[in-house]
């Protein structure tokens, strides 16, 4: 596991895929304004959760985050600059979109900054094009108001549940976050401190995840395997601790008839497994 998977996985985002080669190529790539990450995947907060571990793991020491189907407060934000002009005439609220942008651009300045914008599907196609233009030329411009972020300092990340527009999309380089992790881990009984008696267990349940179709994270692997040692004692029993702790888990699938005769297999290997215990505590 690379530190950066271990740190986001901190930070509430565990996967057995590793985006360390991907941030390094947005990282060093020399484009001439601000960088940023389209991260794409199936529907869900996933790619939302990925997005804010990330932020979280690269310890920089601001995050900022807006979601587009959030509702807009009526009264709107404090105004920037003051609200008047010098004909004494009112200037319109800023609106949260603005507003977030504004800090961003202002505390990327002096400070490495995370920008999170969320759900764009849901945003106004002008609003698309005024991303591409801030990315390009690192300036965002509302009302009179023209404000400049660092290229140097800010990263922005945008999320999607539709494509981005083209120019957007080309500006920026793109991230797919799986629903559930995608890489295969082949662990050891080592791997969760226990003794290679467990092993057998283990084999019986890669076969079950190979027909499952999912690759369960250490933490999940961990769960199962002390249910296994506390808990499970029938077939159904097992069903709920897989489904329970694994992402992603087809349910129904559980619960067909060519999956019984390997849940039948882990059943017969576990009370093997608390056999073997059972002697070694009676000796």
């Amino acid at each position: 596991m690379s530190d950066l998977q271990r740190t986001m996985a901190d930070y509430g985002f565990e996967s057995n895929d590793d985006y360390e080669y991907h941030l390094r190529c947005l990282m060093n790539n020399p484009y001439n304004g601000i960088k940023a990450i389209n991260i794409e995947g199936h529907k869900g907060r996933r790619k939302t959760a990925f997005a804010n571990a990330l932020g979280r793991a690269l310890e920089y020491p601001h995050l900022f985050y807006y979601d587009f189907t959030q509702k807009a407060e009526a009264e709107g934000k404090v105004i920037i600059p003051p609200s008047e002009d010098e004909h004494g005439l009112t200037e319109a609220p800023v609106g949260d979109f603005d507003h977030v942008m504004s800090e961003a651009c202002a505390f990327s300045e002096g400070e490495q900054t995370v920008l999170i914008l969320d759900q764009l599907q849901a945003a106004d196609f002008k609003d698309h094009i005024r991303i591409y233009h801030f990315i390009k030329n690192t300036e965002w411009s509302y009302g009179n108001n023209v404000l400049k972020a660092s290229m140097k300092n800010l990263l922005l990340i945008l999320i999607s549940d539709e494509p981005l527009y083209h120019s957007l999309q080309k500006s920026s380089f793109r991230i797919w976050v799986n629903a559930v992790s995608a890489a295969q881990k082949e662990y050891s009984p080592a791997d969760f401190y226990l003794q290679d008696d467990v092993l057998p267990i283990m084999e019986a349940l890669a076969q079950v995840f190979e027909l499952l179709e999912v690759a369960p994270t250490h933490s999940e692997y961990k769960n199962i395997l002390n249910d296994i040692h506390l808990n499970i004692h029938t077939e159904q029993q097992l069903i709920h601790s897989l489904y329970g702790w694994m992402e992603g888990t087809d349910r129904e699938l559980l619960f067909s008839p060519k999956m019984s005769l390997l849940l039948t297999q882990v059943i017969d290997k576990i009370q093997q497994y608390h056999g073997m215990d059972e002697v070694i505590i009676e000796s």
